[in-house]
């Protein structure tokens, strides 16, 4: 599934063959036949194997009883990581379209079913005011849309590590940046202004036959 899933990024997956995989995973084609009837399967496999990787994070988070910020900014960590430290999960959340009909409705469920956790978490936070937003859906489509896109900038080339991409550049506030509310709990403060930090976006080389860009 990890050669599956850096074929799928490097030549796209209508580009991407059998063989393609089979070579990245140095076994021989019938080998690989053998285990996985074609490479919308595979495709299915690594999308199901993220999603359950991001459940399981988000029941973590639910169950925790730490503060509601530090247990979404361990939610975040947990979803970017699953993308660009694991390998299969950067095709967790595209070419949905590629999938058979009957294997695309169990990818969606679980999408759908993983959104839901984290948009009730969100409303928690705005009941609680422990975040400021004044729409808990799309507050958690900004979060996670955030999240994803880092599966389409991030190189494992570039100069910062999965690791410290991750630390450098928090999707919510940092402990110094948020203030205590009547209840104890923590509330986001407003930022001083800041530049971006996007090393590895900066320093990407410009896309190849074989490197499949992406447009917003």
């Amino acid at each position: 599934m990890r050669a599956a899933a850096r074929v799928f990024r490097a030549r796209g997956f209508a580009a991407a063959g059998m063989r393609d995989i089979a070579v990245a995973a140095d076994l021989s084609s019938g080998n690989l036949y053998h285990y996985f009837r074609g490479k919308d399967e595979l495709l299915f496999f690594c999308q199901d194997r993220s999603l359950d990787r991001l459940l399981g994070a988000l029941r973590t988070a639910a169950a925790a009883r730490g503060p509601l910020r530090e247990r979404l900014h361990a939610l975040a960590v947990r979803h970017v990581l699953c993308l660009i430290a694991d390998v299969e999960g950067s095709a967790a959340h595209f070419e949905v379209e590629a999938l058979a009909a009957r294997q695309r409705r169990a990818i969606v469920a679980k999408r759908d079913r993983y959104e839901r956790g984290v948009r009730n978490l969100v409303a928690a936070g705005l009941r609680r005011r422990v975040l400021t937003a004044r729409d808990a859906t799309v507050a958690t489509r900004t979060f996670l849309g955030a999240l994803n896109w880092t599966a389409q900038w991030f190189r494992p080339y570039g100069p910062q590590s999965a690791k410290k991409s991750r630390e450098s550049s928090p999707i919510l506030p940092s402990p110094a940046c948020v203030r205590r509310t009547h209840d104890g709990e923590q509330a986001p403060r407003r930022p001083a202004a800041a530049g971006p930090r996007a090393d590895n976006l900066t320093k990407l080389p410009h896309a190849t036959n074989n490197e499949t860009t992406h447009a917003g």
